[in-house]
């Protein structure tokens, strides 16, 4: 009966110590082995994304610089500095326009006076934004003949602007903003300053006087309350209309001591829009060829 009872234990314990299913086994190996390539793939993709990410990084820091550098050289070209006196005469004339000693810089916004070719004969600066005339401008170009600065924001001429400038002839600072006139040149065969806001006591008694070579005068349209005294001899053509004058004498033109004395060269003398009533001045004239245009009632 033991021995029964024995043998039917060992029947019933065997099946359940045997080992597991192949297949089970199996499918157990294949998971831990699909659960590494898991785990390999996982790393193998987080490595290339942040050796691509730093890679990328990398790319962009290596290209920002340049983008940068770039983007400087793109700044620093649109903000070149203006150019600078201390220049030589090359960039005048890039500027403006150099053609066998005149010099054309009209309508280029400039602000003072470019430095000049030493050889310029003619400056023709009009239209721009020149605010005051130095010594200093043309301190080194003695052979200017003519200068033009007609329709600037001129407001002050130093007196030894023009000192040095013994061979200029013609003279226009037409349409600015002067108060006063500075002392000329002595071969000036041409002043023309119109359009400004000159009153007498701006222009000094002798400022005309030793200017014997000038046959045209233009003050018209400033502030005038009188006709400029010593006019010289030479004068053809007098423009002083639209002014404030108020008042002529007999020796405004003529010579009150000296009845004989005939003023011939004299072409035309205009003084109209004036608030003078030149009938009322009858020997202020009698020297002249002409009288003068204006108002006689």
């Amino acid at each position: 009966m033991k021995i029964l009872q024995s043998t039917l234990f060992l029947l019933l314990f065997i099946p359940l110590t045997e080992p597991a299913p192949p297949t089970l086994q199996d499918s157990r190996m294949t998971y831990d082995y699909g659960t590494d390539n898991f785990e390999e793939t996982l790393f193998s993709q987080d490595f290339e994304d942040k050796y691509l990410d730093g890679k990328n990084i990398k790319e962009k820091e290596t290209i920002l610089p340049e983008e940068k550098s770039l983007q400087l050289q793109k700044d620093e070209r649109v903000m070149l500095p203006p150019l600078k006196k201390e220049n030589d005469e090359m960039p005048t004339c890039l500027l403006c326009v150099c053609l066998s000693g005149s010099v054309y810089c009209e309508e280029v916004d400039i602000d003072a006076v470019p430095p000049l070719p030493k050889e310029s004969a003619y400056l023709y600066a009009r239209f721009n934004k020149i605010k005051k005339l130095t010594a200093r401008d043309f301190a080194d170009i003695p052979n200017l003949r003519r200068l033009d600065f007609t329709g600037n924001l001129i407001e002050d001429i130093e007196d030894g602007t023009f000192s040095k400038l013994s061979l200029l002839e013609e003279l226009t600072l037409a349409e600015n903003q002067l108060l006063k006139l500075p002392v000329l040149p002595p071969k000036l065969t041409l002043f023309n300053a119109k359009y400004n806001k000159i009153k007498s006591r701006g222009i000094k008694a002798n400022t005309f006087k030793k200017l014997n070579h000038l046959s045209f005068l233009y003050l018209d349209h400033n502030a005038l309350e009188s006709v400029p005294l010593n006019l010289p001899e030479s004068l053809r053509v007098i423009h002083l209309q639209f002014n404030n004058i108020t008042s002529i004498t007999d020796d405004t033109f003529c010579k009150a001591n000296d009845t004989r004395y005939i003023r011939d060269r004299i072409e035309e003398i205009r003084l109209e829009g004036n608030p003078i009533v030149l009938g009322k001045h009858p020997n202020s004239f009698i020297c002249l060829k002409r009288l003068p245009v204006g108002s006689y009632f």
